[in-house]
């Protein structure tokens, strides 16, 4: 299902605005193409969600804009255990993921749940984590054969 956000087209114009940047019809695509985004997306995706309504749209002028966005706190991004770059619109916190290196099941992690691994980081090794960037790789309950998908996490 897609969650459709309202988008703060003038308020980011304004911002582009300001940082020197023009607003054009492909960033103004690139923001609704996101404002339909559910969860996590990749760059890949939204070239291609962009391309399906502008052929024209070039991969460049995505990343761009994307680098921008997440500068502006409108996008902010992760990599999967797979290393693949993924974006979450508007995210209200930078959060952490659990992925399951069997069936490829993902969920996002609340930082305080992932505080005595960050916290034992800094302390034994002066290592600063960053949450948002954090994918744990394992089996989640099911794979493991021990309960429902996300039975570990506590929802699907």
């Amino acid at each position: 299902m897609t969650i459709v956000r309202p988008v703060p087209l003038t308020e980011l114009r304004d911002e582009l605005r300001s940082r020197g940047l023009r607003w054009t019809p492909q960033r103004r695509l690139i923001l609704e193409v996101l404002a339909e985004a559910s969860g996590h997306v990749t760059g890949a995706d939204i070239v291609e969600r962009c391309r399906e309504r502008d052929p024209e749209t070039t991969p460049s002028t995505v990343y761009r804009t994307l680098d921008v966005l997440e500068e502006l706190g409108y996008v902010h991004h992760s990599h999967g255990v797979d290393g693949r770059e993924e974006f979450h619109v508007l995210p209200e916190t930078r959060h952490a993921h659990l992925q399951c290196s069997t069936c490829g099941g993902s969920w996002e992690i609340a930082p305080d749940e992932v505080t005595d691994l960050v916290e034992g980081m800094d302390r034994s090794r002066g290592f600063r984590v960053d949450v948002g960037h954090l994918t744990i790789s394992g089996l989640c309950a099911t794979c493991a054969g021990g309960g429902p998908p996300g039975a570990a996490v506590g929802r699907p």
